[in-house]
């Protein structure tokens, strides 16, 4: 399992083993033994989630500088903030700090008061230099036997089934159980299995071809392919249907090649009423 510590530095002086390695990221893990909880841990750092927290941190950095920029603005307008006392504008940048909590405690703030009003003039700030922990999380397993490469490959493994269910619980409508009998629920959730089967099958074969994408991802940029119906009124007055595939894009052609599909599953579908 992940551990939930908020202490996410790496310790020093072990060594990473790369445990994946691909154009989008690197991932890189060392095993630390807990001798008090009688289990082992994983540190791994990740390329590709220490640029999406960064971009993240980002983010939320730049709108709480326009937050702060908004409330130091506000000090020097007729009837702005400086006109109360500046406890108040220190309540102001305390909600602040709840709504960016995520990146307001990287920040030094502080206000400046007018030596005669003794109001609040000016709101500055500064970044703090604190040390970077982006793309680091731990996973706990009481399997000893285990090494960085088995232990990072069984997590990935249960994050993939764990997805693949979310799904067809939602999409497929597998939850929840309505039945009541035993031998009902039992044939529900065999279903459910079978369903199982055919994802990881096909997903074995995307995965033999260099496409790592999940399931949900799959699901998604596949829908935008979809069978329409044509309807014109011929002279005589009878109508004509006709139903066919879209055009396949690049990506599904590519989905289809892994899997042997035609671009355009489906037959045309001619009919005259």
């Amino acid at each position: 399992m992940v551990s939930r510590k908020k202490k996410k530095d790496i310790p020093a002086n072990i060594n990473l083993v790369t445990v994946k390695e691909n154009n989008s990221a690197i991932v890189k893990a060392a095993l630390v033994k807990d001798e008090n909880a009688d289990e082992i841990q994983l540190y791994c750092h990740s390329t590709g989630k220490e640029k999406k927290e960064k971009g993240i941190k980002t983010l939320f950095q730049q709108r709480f500088e326009e937050e702060l920029e908004k409330a130091r603005s506000a000090l020097s307008r007729k009837n702005g903030v400086r006109r109360l006392p500046d406890d108040k504008v220190i309540e102001r940048i305390g909600r602040l700090k709840e709504r960016f909590k995520r990146v307001a405690h990287r920040y030094e703030i502080s206000i400046e008061k007018d030596s005669q009003t003794n109001k609040a003039k000016a709101i500055n700030w500064h970044l703090k230099d604190t040390e970077e922990k982006d793309g680091i999380y731990v996973l706990r397993t009481n399997r000893k036997e285990l090494k960085e490469q088995q232990i990072w490959n069984i997590y990935n493994m249960l994050t993939d089934i764990e997805d693949a269910f979310r799904c067809m619980k939602s999409e497929l409508g597998f939850r929840p159980i309505h039945h009541q009998k035993e031998k009902r629920v039992d044939g529900h959730i065999f279903i459910t299995i079978i369903a199982y089967h055919l994802l990881h099958a096909i997903r074995f074969k995307l995965q033999r071809h260099s496409i790592h994408l999940s399931w949900a991802n799959i699901r998604d940029q596949l829908s935008t392919q979809v069978r329409i119906t044509t309807t014109m009124k011929r002279k005589d007055g009878r109508m004509i249907h006709i139903r066919k595939s879209s055009q396949a894009e690049l990506f599904h052609k590519k989905i289809y090649d892994a899997l042997s599909l035609p671009y355009r599953p489906g037959k045309t579908v001619k009919t005259i009423l």
